[in-house]
């Protein structure tokens, strides 16, 4: 049987990975007090929807967006959102995902989360979708923790639900609740024309489907800048691999989404 999975950087260009440090909140134009909460959106432009490493789309291009809240007090949520390739997620054509959590500043340099992050895929399609072997619900449900310390992030999220559908009779082998992913970030100025540069690596295990486990790799540079004046605006481009098992991570057009690729992109956050 051919497996489909859905593999969080939230990379830099999957907002709801790094959403968990909240935004500083500014005063008004009148001086009064600033406002303890923010509210901000964001839209962009990708040439492909990578998720830790494997591919949704099929590198034919996504549209993702959403709106995020933080409080002055450390708390934050969102909602996002991105088109995904049919062959990708049981048939599944769109990808929401809800996230909160909390950020407590421990020093100036170093910061801690937890949160959740909960993955909705409206069309209701269960793995195996069409067959006797019909799994679960790819909705999935994962609790997070994370520490922040200058530019790196150590993050570890852990699958509460079936991951991403599957169970014993999608996948033989018995439930996958318990699947964890642990990635370190790093997120940085480069002392070349204002560039930022990010690393990250990630772990994924898969609870007892030993042969769908796989690490990440991930290098991208990306710029701020501004348009007549708009600003907000960021751009970059990224380089993705694994060590997926091919025979694992394939979609149900006989596309292998785990290989390497290039990842352009462009969005605003306003």
């Amino acid at each position: 049987m051919k497996h489909l999975l859905k593999s969080t950087i939230q990379t830099a260009i999957l907002a709801p990975a790094f959403c968990a440090m909240p935004l500083a909140y500014a005063a008004d134009e009148v001086g009064e007090k600033a406002s303890p909460h923010t509210l901000t959106a964001n839209i962009g432009f990708f040439s492909d929807y990578t998720y830790r490493g494997i591919s949704y789309t099929r590198e034919h291009g996504s549209i993702q967006g959403g709106f995020d809240y933080t409080h002055s007090s450390g708390f934050y949520a969102g909602i996002w959102a991105t088109n995904v390739d049919n062959g990708a997620m049981y048939g599944n054509t769109v990808e929401k995902d809800l996230y909160g959590g909390y950020v407590q500043s421990l020093n100036d340099d170093l910061s801690l989360s937890v949160g959740f992050m909960q993955y909705f895929y409206p069309h209701g399609k269960h793995a195996g979708h069409g067959t006797i072997n019909r799994g679960d619900s790819a909705n999935t449900t994962e609790l997070n923790a994370a520490l922040y310390y200058k530019n790196f992030t150590l993050k570890h999220s852990y699958a509460v639900t079936n991951f991403f559908g599957i169970n014993n009779n999608y996948g033989g082998n018995g439930n996958s609740r318990g699947s964890g992913y642990t990635e370190l970030n790093f997120n940085g100025k480069l002392p070349v024309a204002d560039l930022n540069l990010l690393l990250h690596v990630g772990r994924q295990t898969v609870h007892n489907y030993s042969q769908a486990n796989y690490t990440d790799w991930l290098i991208g540079v990306n710029k701020d800048f501004s348009i007549a004046g708009s600003t907000g605006w960021n751009a970059g481009v990224n380089y993705t691999t694994t060590d997926a098992d091919d025979s694992w991570y394939v979609d149900a057009k006989g596309w292998e989404t785990g290989n390497d690729r290039f990842i352009g992109y462009i969005k605003r956050t306003f």
